[in-house]
C-alpha cells in the first residue's frame, strides 16, 4: 500500500471521512474530521446518503464528545480504523470526467499523470455548486504549475481574482496583516485564480520519495517572540507545514501552520515573523500558527513590504 499522505481523505468504520493533515501516518493517521453521515445534512454522495460537514472547531469538538479515543492535537485515526483511502491522484481522472471546470484546468497546468489531484469535497464526491476546486501538485511539480497558472492568468487563459474575491479571502482568513500587504503578498504567489468564475487553489504535497516529515508535536514552549531574520531556503515554503530556514542568531526554522502565511516569502528574503518559539532538540523553531485563527501571529516578507511598489 502507498503511504498515506497529506491532503489524502480516510474514511473510518462509521462511514466518517477525515482530510489526512500530517505526513507522520505510520501507525495513526493524522488528519481533521470533515463530512459525518447525517440524514439531515446538507451535502450528498452519489447515492443519496446524506452527511453533514463539519468546520475545523466544531470537528474538534464532535471527536471529543463522540470518539475521544481520536482526539490530539489533530485527529488521529489507528491504521487498523482506516476503511477506505481516497488519494487525489489517483481519482483525479474521475474528477475531470464529471467536472468540465477540472479538466479545463488540467488541461491547462498539463502535467504528466501521477503529479496533480483534486482533493477536498470534489474528491469525496460531496461538492455543491459552491464548492471551490482544490487542486493539489506534487513535490518539484507545483513550481511548475505554479508557473503556468501565473502564465495563464497573465495570457487571460485563467482569470485572477477579482478585488471582491480578493475581499473575501481576506475576511474568511483576518490575517493579522493589513489589506493591502495581504494582497500584495498573496498576489505574487500564482496558487490560486478563477476558472469561469469557479474559485481554485494549487495545494503543494510532498512526492512520495520525499516524505521525511516535520513533527507535529509541541516542543518546550519557550515564549512568544517577534524576529527578523534571512531566509535561507523556501523549498518547503508551500508544504504545511510550510518551512522557512533562516540565519537568525538562535532561530534555525520559522514554520507556518495556517494557509495563510504559506509562500510568503523568497529565499534571500529578510522576514518579520511573530509566533511561539519553542524547543526541538538542539533547535530552536518559530511557531506561526498555534491556534486555528493564528492571533498574534504573523509572517511578513519586509524586503517585498520596503521594496517600491
Amino acid at each position: 500500500m502507498l503511504p498515506i499522505r497529506l491532503r489524502d481523505f480516510i474514511c473510518d468504520p462509521d462511514g466518517w471521512i477525515y482530510a489526512v493533515s500530517t505526513y507522520d501516518n505510520e501507525e495513526r493517521v493524522g488528519c481533521v474530521l470533515r463530512y459525518v453521515p447525517d440524514e439531515q445534512g446538507e451535502r450528498a454522495d452519489p447515492s443519496g446518503r446524506r452527511y453533514k460537514k463539519y468546520d475545523f472547531e466544531d470537528a474538534f469538538a464532535f471527536i471529543q464528545e463522540h470518539k475521544p479515543q481520536y482526539a490530539h492535537l489533530v485527529q488521529r485515526i489507528p491504521l487498523g480504523d482506516v476503511r477506505r483511502i481516497l488519494k487525489p491522484d489517483e481519482e483525479i481522472g474521475r474528477i475531470a470526467t464529471v467536472h468540465p471546470r477540472v479538466k479545463k484546468l488540467l488541461a491547462l497546468i498539463n502535467l504528466p499523470p501521477g503529479t496533480i489531484g483534486c482533493t477536498g469535497s470534489l474528491l469525496c464526491q460531496l461538492e455543491n455548486d459552491a464548492s471551490d476546486i482544490d487542486m493539489v501538485v506534487y513535490g518539484k511539480d507545483w513550481f511548475t504549475a505554479q508557473a503556468r497558472v501565473k502564465q495563464g492568468i497573465r495570457a487571460g487563459t485563467i482569470e485572477g481574482l477579482s478585488p471582491a474575491m480578493w475581499r473575501k479571502v481576506y475576511d474568511k482568513r483576518q490575517p493579522e496583516i493589513p489589506y493591502e500587504e495581504f494582497v500584495r503578498h498573496e498576489s505574487r504567489k500564482w496558487n490560486r485564480g478563477q476558472i469561469e468564475g469557479t474559485y481554485f487553489d494549487i495545494l503543494y504535497t510532498r512526492s512520495y520519495d520525499n516524505l521525511a516529515s516535520i513533527p507535529i508535536g509541541r516542543g518546550k514552549v519557550i515564549g512568544k517572540r517577534t524576529i527578523e531574520a534571512t531566509v535561507t531556503d523556501a523549498s518547503l515554503a508551500f508544504d504545511s507545514p510550510a518551512v522557512y530556514e533562516v540565519d537568525h542568531e538562535s532561530v534555525t526554522k520559522v514554520l507556518s501552520f495556517t494557509h495563510t502565511y504559506s509562500g510568503q516569502a523568497l529565499a534571500g528574503e529578510v522576514i518579520e515573523a511573530c509566533g511561539v518559539c519553542e524547543e526541538h532538540g538542539d533547535e530552536q523553531w518559530l511557531i506561526v500558527g498555534t491556534t486555528r485563527e493564528a492571533r498574534g501571529e504573523y509572517i511578513l516578507s519586509r524586503t517585498l513590504v520596503e521594496s517600491p511598489e
